[in-house]
């Protein structure tokens, strides 16, 4: 993996890939049997994660993102094609984004191109998966789809976003989202179904509440976890939940594991707690990775609640450190921050990007994994610790033979 972006000439060798979880390594091991590289600016020490305790100090704060993973891939066939179908993100509308994917022969799958318009996935069920527009103009990658019962008419259905605007809702920068506003119109609107009939369904049939799919309920029947080359084998959903997770009434999750919060156990956290450091829980549901073309993260939903907002604001005054457990927890809490670097509850979709032009407002540091070259992370990993920080950090893991990706070891970058 040689980096061909932003100047980093460092690169990751293959072995350094973490292929199975830390607790399928060997007899008696946990999830938090992994290393911990912790830089305080270019000052870098090792240490085992179970030390984490002893790291931090009472006051600290640390935002846990309690999304769910979903089990996200689903197979399905395009034509005489079988296809994997990566679900990302659901839209406002009804639709959800979604990439496309060809099985690799090996049990993971390989890029494949998406579209055209109109082209049908059957899943399983009978479900129909109707591709109707790239996510984002200029990318082929992810796709607008819809899923439709098969006891519908036919598979043709509205196409554009029945909304009006984004299928995402409006997006939240920069401590902009203000709760419903930041989430589209549909409940103003009366839903994407009603706003089709309205319309007349000039681009295609109606889709009747009746034939909307549960895709949610799909995916847990017939899904299984998100998985790419690197991994040996599949793993069960449990393996990508973290401890920190809860389900959500709506079926709503990640398409890909939070995985900086993998690591923590109840008995680790239950040690941070008597030891004076606390935790605020928020939620933001990521998307499918951009794997190959390492592509910025695009609009995703997030909610930072009431409570947490004041544990944070809270935390700052009082001298503690506020310290996000993934790249998702500080793109969520920099998203309900104002300028004033106060933070105010808030939830819809966010479509900021951290860098270090950018900067960060309220977090002093990141417990993360381990960032390819070509990843757009590093840029947040930058804002928060600096580039000379990042680099001398990363030099340190490579020498010291560091695993990598969701099942790897952790990084903690402190200001």
């Amino acid at each position: 993996m040689r980096a061909l972006a932003r100047g980093r000439a460092w690169s990751v060798p293959e072995e350094l890939s973490a292929r199975v979880p830390a607790e399928r390594r060997g007899p008696g091991l946990g999830r938090d049997a992994v290393r911990l590289l912790v830089s305080r600016g270019t000052e870098v020490t090792h240490h085992a994660f179970p030390e984490l305790p002893g790291l931090l100090r009472a006051g600290d704060l640390l935002l846990v993102n309690t999304s769910p993973t979903l089990a996200a891939a689903a197979d399905g066939r395009l034509g005489s094609d079988r296809v994997v179908v990566h679900f990302s993100t659901r839209g406002e509308d009804g639709r959800w984004a979604v990439e496309l994917r060809a099985p690799d022969g090996r049990g993971t799958t390989r890029p494949r191109a998406g579209g055209p318009a109109g082209a049908v996935v059957e899943l399983a069920e009978g479900v129909r998966l109707v591709l109707e527009e790239p996510l984002a103009a200029g990318s082929e990658r992810l796709w607008w789809a819809r899923a439709v019962a098969p006891w519908a008419r036919d598979g043709r259905v509205r196409g554009g976003n029945a909304l009006g605007g984004n299928a995402l809702g409006g997006g939240a920068h920069d401590g902009d989202a203000t709760g419903a506003d930041a989430t589209g119109t549909d409940a103003r609107d009366g839903g994407a179904a009603d706003a089709d009939a309205r319309d007349g369904g000039a681009a295609g049939r109606v889709v009747r509440p009746s034939e909307v799919v549960d895709v949610p309920g799909l995916l847990r029947r017939h899904g299984r976890p998100i998985r790419y080359a690197y991994t040996e084998r599949d793993q069960p959903l449990s393996a990508y939940q973290t401890v920190f997770a809860l389900p959500g009434a709506d079926g709503a999750g990640s398409a890909e594991m939070p995985s900086a919060a993998r690591p923590f156990t109840p008995r680790l956290v239950a040690e941070l707690v008597s030891r004076g450091v606390q935790f605020a829980p928020l939620t933001l549901h990521t998307g499918v990775a951009s794997a190959e073309a390492h592509e910025p993260p695009y609009p995703e939903r997030f909610a930072v609640p009431e409570a947490s907002a004041r544990l944070v604001n809270a935390a700052r005054a009082g001298g503690g450190r506020v310290v996000a457990v993934g790249t998702t927890a500080v793109r969520a809490v920099e998203s309900a921050a104002g300028a004033d670097g106060i933070v105010r509850a808030c939830a819809g979709w966010t479509d900021l990007v951290v860098t270090p032009g950018r900067g960060v407002r309220v977090v002093d540091g990141l417990l993360t994994g381990l960032h390819e070259p070509e990843a757009s992370h590093l840029l947040m990993l930058e804002a928060v610790a600096g580039r000379e920080a990042v680099e001398r950090g990363y030099e340190e893991a490579l020498a010291g033979r560091y695993l990598w990706h969701e099942f790897g070891d952790t990084h903690l970058l402190l200001r």
